[in-house]
């Protein structure tokens, strides 16, 4: 069993930044795919990040390329989201997860474990 547990969110000004970090329990971490989903208020949860297990792979959403920066550190059984110039569409909460096998998807439904997640929201 995996425990995946966020943290990093909170409010900010458009154009500010945030880092969040998502610390896994385990011994098993640095075998996992990792990626971040976010959830906006009546939107569905959709993919924005993901790292394969060495952290040499990295996928993004359009909307986040060049804002974004996923990263892992395996020794310390985690993984960062670095979001600078953030926009006030980057509002939701924010959900990392776990994928024991392959590489990194957009779907949701291919992750085993998830976190319970961190809020951020940005002002005009």
């Amino acid at each position: 069993q995996v425990q995946l547990v966020e943290s990093g969110g909170g409010l900010v000004q458009a154009g500010g930044s945030l880092r969040l970090s998502c610390a896994a329990s385990g011994r098993t971490f640095s075998s996992y795919a990792m990626g971040w989903f976010r959830q906006a208020p009546g939107k569905e949860r959709e993919f924005v990040a993901g790292v394969n297990w060495s952290g040499g792979s990295t996928y993004y959403e359009e909307s986040v390329k060049g804002r974004f920066t996923i990263s892992r550190d395996n020794a310390k059984n985690t993984v960062y989201l670095q979001m600078n110039s953030l926009k006030p569409e980057d509002t939701a909460v924010y959900y990392c997860a776990a994928r024991v096998r392959g590489m990194p998807t957009y779907r949701d439904n291919q992750y085993h474990y998830w976190g319970q997640g961190t809020q951020v929201t940005v002002s005009l």
